[in-house]
């Protein structure tokens, strides 16, 4: 596996990368968080994007992908999904879900020809995904489709807060410690 894995600790809409992954909600208008910085520092390319989608469509479903375009973003594009809630204990439904985000958007990048993505913590903040559990599901998802595909050159894991990025270096050097 050739490819860039960088883990940050900051602002995804300031990264300058093919295309930057929005944990969004399932109508797709802006919200809180990642989603809201997005839909703010892009404008309304973005939310006319969404809104075609929506008027299609009527939701996004979680797990699913789609993509419009980044509006004012350093990004070439925004892929929006949706992560599962959790209220309570996390189900192999939920895991599945959450894994499905990340899959579907490696896909859909490839598909459209982008070879660097950036990824937020998805459904860790008000969607009450653990965070640890979260990073491992991620990162494993990630380093599968890797494993099989080598059209992406860089992967970034863009980290809001320090806790999040606490778990991702450790599964970073967990993952050295192993090879």
């Amino acid at each position: 596996m050739n490819v860039k894995i960088k883990i940050l600790n900051g602002d995804i809409t300031k990264l300058t990368c093919d295309v930057i992954v929005n944990a969004a909600n399932k109508y797709l208008v802006p919200g809180g968080g990642v989603d809201g910085a997005i839909h703010s520092v892009g404008g309304a390319a973005i939310l006319e994007g969404c809104r075609n989608y929506i008027s299609r469509y009527e939701v996004l479903q979680t797990g699913h992908v789609m993509i419009t375009d980044s509006g004012r973003l350093a990004a070439k594009a925004v892929i929006h999904t949706v992560g599962p809630r959790i209220e309570g204990n996390i189900t192999p439904a939920d895991e599945k879900l959450l894994r499905a985000c990340y899959l579907n958007a490696l896909e859909l990048a490839v598909e459209e020809g982008y070879r660097s993505i950036a990824f937020p913590n998805i459904s860790t903040g008000i969607y009450g995904f653990p965070k640890l559990e979260a990073s491992i599901y991620a990162f494993d998802e990630v380093f599968k489709f890797l494993g099989q595909c080598d059209f992406i050159d860089c992967v970034y894991f863009v980290c809001h807060d320090k806790e999040n990025y606490q778990f991702y270096m450790e599964l970073w050097e967990a993952y050295f410690e192993r090879t």
